[in-house]
């Protein structure tokens, strides 16, 4: 055998690490990695910020049936990447807009991380309970936000008429 090639019980194979393993009915990494990749690239900066609410909310549920079902691994997992999120969360809200407001927020997602840390060292299922509403609070009240911003826009927007063209025709042009 030449020097150039490692021997066969020396395998410099490592299997690739599936991060999109959460659970087992999840599906590889490489089938939904284009569809978040381009879901991410075209969103808006407020549109990125609900995806990440949505992250910890589905982590945040995981770790939620793990500790309820006592399967340790499974809330590590949702804990772990829970509070990833959090962090991403909290270190990227703007304080130029609102001071007061942006020091509460962080205020919240510094508790939230808190008790997620809590969560995991005492195995409290309730804990995570009461993350998980927290949490859906706040997606939810990031949805009527998103919400308000489309009408603004929608409203903002100038109105043509799609008949605007010579002679009656449909104008492609906005």
């Amino acid at each position: 055998m030449s020097q150039s090639q490692p021997h066969p019980s020396h395998s410099t194979f490592t299997p690739p690490i599936n991060l999109a393993a959460d659970t087992p009915t999840s599906q590889p990494k490489d089938l939904i990695t284009p569809y978040l990749r381009a879901k991410i690239m075209s969103a808006r900066p407020e549109e990125l910020r609900m995806l990440l609410l949505d992250g910890a909310v589905r982590f945040a549920r995981q770790a939620q049936d793990g500790l309820a079902t006592k399967n340790f691994e499974q809330s590590y997992v949702g804990i772990t990447k829970c509070r990833d999120i959090v962090v991403e969360l909290m270190t990227s809200i703007r304080e130029d807009h609102n001071p007061d407001l942006a020091k509460n927020i962080k205020a919240l997602y510094s508790f939230i991380f808190t008790e997620l840390t809590e969560a995991n060292l005492a195995r409290s299922a309730e804990r995570m309970t009461k993350i998980v509403e927290l949490l859906e609070y706040e997606r939810e009240t990031w949805a009527l936000l998103l919400d308000k911003v489309a009408a603004e826009r929608a409203n903002a927007a100038p109105q043509t008429d799609a008949t605007d063209g010579p002679s009656g025709r449909i104008s492609l042009s906005a």
